[in-house]
């Protein structure tokens, strides 16, 4: 590409330690802890997965804008160059990567790179090799200190130093031998590691721990089903063996609101996944928003998105937390878009229910809410043996892909998709293992990106994406101050008014948006930051000529 402003930085294959020649580069490392806020981050860093604790991914930068977006170029391009990963092919850049003192920290798994920010030149590469953890995906690391950290697909919570990626120690979270993966960002609050873990088909029990961010070690581990008959919740199963085998994974990172001291965080579907007969109830704490205290790992409230999920319809999708005022009453809120099709927004000092409404048809897998404003499952929708239809796609109307709140339009955005799916039931034994059924045969699928009104659950507008398959993995979204969100759309990095919808700019790019874009500041000069495949992309502002 004749294109001056860019410069193409296709990896080799260094060693661990850092190359001399950017020794002067990386001196003071360290994540300043004022960074870590729930709103307001300072303008040049992007210190966690979300850029915040609200997992709002909104910039208050405004130098790209509406009427200068069109001179946003292509600055620089960081391709990867470690082969086809065992499973899934070529690699692909999932995690949002992390900006301290001018230095960018991003993975895939197996891998954390480390590359200066301003010019895309590599710096250093960390290299881990699993031992059999499934590579689907990889979030990215934390930060504390002059410490990264980072979980391998086959469950090593490993440090490393930020200055040369040199490893520091590496504790073991999970068993893959259980079919436990993990996927997740770390979230760093206070003095403790969040991390949580993924899993598959072998009915294990899904759980929530803090680690100490100068040892590894465990300080508090919180599970996603109750302990045993007789605790809190366990009226929700039917006997131990279904509640220790009932699954509720947490394998994407959650939100926290220091003033609350609370940590969000989703959980994901119950096991068997399809076949419940095993598991009558609603199955707590699966498929929920969960309140934690960070410091104990104690439940706080909880609110169950989809009860007695038989879908695999995980409820992982980030907890965005924002303040806004109410029939005259300022309000603490929380809002979600869920995979199973429904879009909640909550009071998050104590997890009452405010807005409950489907975005994906008209929710007919529920006959409607509960008194909590939780969803109340339809007998007739669950899985069965000849079929079952539902009004939205059979594996979900939205997944991983990070959504974003902006406070000046107060609408809530996100990628997914609509259409009609049929879940099926394999296994109809008393005792049920695996999945014991699917879901398929979706049909009249479109992917879409949706803007949501967080008083009323009325979708605001939508902007159906082109080309996408109906997958609705068009990436993340950002929202700025500059009045523009950011998203994929087509396999095109896009611009749209977050008021409207209307697209405003176009950026063909070598595969589509697979990332959460972030934006930030250096040396005066606004950054926009995009992953699309195995390429990290930096736009900013050129001069006309």
């Amino acid at each position: 590409m004749k294109m001056r402003e860019m410069r193409m930085r296709e990896m080799k294959r260094p060693p661990i330690l850092l190359i001399a020649l950017f020794a002067p580069m990386l001196q003071a490392q360290g994540l300043d802890p004022s960074a870590l806020t729930l709103f307001h981050q300072p303008k040049d860093v992007w210190p966690t997965y979300n850029g915040d604790y609200s997992g709002r991914r909104f910039s208050e930068l405004d130098q790209i804008n509406q009427s200068t977006v069109d001179l946003l170029k292509i600055e620089w391009m960081y391709r990867l160059n470690v082969g086809p990963q065992r499973g899934v092919g070529g690699p692909t850049i999932k995690s949002t990567p992390l900006l301290v003192n001018g230095i960018l920290y991003f993975t895939i798994p197996d891998h954390i790179f480390a590359i200066n920010a301003r010019t895309g030149e590599h710096l250093w590469q960390y290299d881990f090799e699993d031992k059999g953890g499934h590579l689907v995906g990889q979030r990215g690391v934390g930060m504390y200190g002059d410490w990264l950290y980072f979980i391998s697909p086959d469950g090593w919570f490993i440090s490393v130093n930020a200055k040369d990626g040199k490893e520091r120690w590496k504790k073991k979270i999970a068993d893959e031998k259980l079919q436990y993966f993990t996927t997740m960002a770390p979230l760093i609050v206070k003095n403790h590691i969040i991390v949580g873990v993924g899993g598959d088909a072998m009915d294990v029990r899904g759980y929530l721990e803090s680690r100490d961010p100068e040892t590894g070690e465990l300080q508090w581990r919180w599970y996603t089903t109750p302990e045993k008959m007789g605790d809190p919740g366990s009226e929700t199963w039917p006997n131990l063996e279904a509640m220790h085998h009932g699954g509720g994974m947490t394998w994407l990172p959650g939100t926290y609101d220091p003033d609350l001291n609370l940590l969000y965080w989703g959980t994901g579907n119950a096991n068997p996944v399809f076949a419940g007969q095993g598991r009558k109830g609603s199955n707590l704490w699966t498929a929920s928003i969960v309140a934690l205290n960070p410091d104990t790992g104690k439940l706080a409230w909880y609110f169950q998105a989809s009860p007695h999920d038989t879908h695999d319809w995980d409820n992982v999708e980030t907890p965005v937390l924002f303040d806004a005022t109410i029939n005259g009453q300022p309000r603490k809120l929380l809002g979600q878009a869920a995979r199973a099709g429904w879009f909640f927004v909550l009071d998050r000092t104590n997890g009452k229910n405010l807005v409950s409404k489907p975005f994906a048809g008209t929710g007919n897998w529920a006959l409607g809410v509960d008194a909590r404003g939780q969803p109340i499952p339809n007998p007739e929708k669950e899985p069965k043996v000849n079929g079952a239809m539902i009004d939205m796609p059979a594996m979900g109307a939205t997944n991983w892909p990070p959504p974003s709140y902006d406070p000046q339009t107060e609408l809530f955005y996100f990628n997914g998709t609509t259409g009609y799916g049929v879940a099926y039931l394999y296994d109809t034994s008393d005792k049920p293992e695996g999945y014991g059924g699917g879901g398929g045969g979706n049909f009249d699928s479109h992917s879409a990106l949706f803007a949501m009104d967080i008083r009323t659950g009325v979708i605001k507008w939508k902007h159906e994406h082109g080309g996408e398959g109906g997958s609705g993995m068009s990436g993340g979204v950002l929202t700025t101050a500059g009045k523009l969100l950011f998203t994929g759309d087509s396999g095109q990095l896009v611009a749209f008014d977050p008021a409207t919808g209307k697209p405003l700019w176009r950026q063909q790019l070598t595969q589509a948006v697979s990332n959460g874009p972030s934006s930030w500041m250096l040396d005066g000069k606004q950054y926009l930051i995009v992953g699309a495949g195995d390429t990290l992309y930096a736009l900013t502002l050129t001069r006309k000529k």
